[in-house]
This record gives structure tokens, sequence and C-alpha cells, in this order.
């Protein structure tokens, strides 16, 4: 009995040490933020983007080819601890993180071209009355 003790302890104390802290996920910080922009409303064209302050790097709403109006934090997934703020590019359905090169889909917010393989991180967004709001 003993030796079974004994196995089960050691192979308790391996599974502590061999299991490697999760990292590089951008970090989780409240979000509740109003748009008011005559620049980006429900009846802007699809395709179109705002940049906004908030989240960790920004927040960037973009208004997809179906519609949907998504928000996503600027901050890259890759490596996030250096809070590297994507950059829209034109036309806007990409954006690139210039730290590190990945490029990411503003469609899904999938990781399109290595090192990046996180997607982006995504807020959700409510339409009130023509009003938009990005919280979390």
């Amino acid at each position: 009995m003993n030796r079974w003790m004994l196995v089960f302890v050691l192979l308790g104390i391996f599974c502590c040490f061999s299991c490697g802290k999760e990292k590089n996920y951008i970090a989780d910080v409240p979000v509740d933020i109003p748009v008011n922009s005559p620049y980006f409303t429900v009846y802007s064209a699809p395709g179109s983007f705002l940049l906004i302050k908030g989240g960790v790097a920004g927040i960037v709403l973009y208004k997809k080819q179906s519609g949907e109006i998504v928000a996503y934090d600027r901050c890259s997934s890759f490596n996030p601890e250096q809070a590297c703020a994507i950059t829209v590019n034109d036309p806007p359905i990409t954006a690139t993180d210039p730290c590190s090169g990945s490029l990411f889909s503003l469609e899904d917010g999938s990781s399109l071209k290595a090192p990046a393989t996180r997607p982006l991180k995504r807020y959700s967004v409510i339409i009130t009355n023509s009003q938009i709001r990005v919280y979390n």
C-alpha cells in the first residue's frame, strides 16, 4: 500500500512541475464604452472601421461584410505583454502587428500569418436605438 502511495505522490509532483503556466493571453480589463462618432454608425458601409480608446491597446470597431459590427482589442495576441497595437491595413479587411509582422482577419479576428497563432481578443457589441456600445 505504501508503495502505491509513493507512486501517486511522485506522479502528482511530476505533474505539478511539468505543466507550465499558460501565458500570452491578452489581459482582461473592464470595457464599457458608448460609441458616439459621426464617422462610424450602424449605417456605415461594410469594411468601415473606427479606432477608439479602451481595452489594453485600444479597440478597433469593424463592420463586417455581413453587416455585423465587431470589436477587437488592438493588442496583438503574439507577445501581448508588449501591448503592441495592431494597425488596420488598406483595404481594411486585415490588420498587422507592426512588432511581429503577424496578420489578422478583421472578419473573425483569426491569425492569418505567423508568428501569432491565437485570434485577437473580441469584445461584445450591442446596438440599441442605433447607439453602439462595446463591453465585456
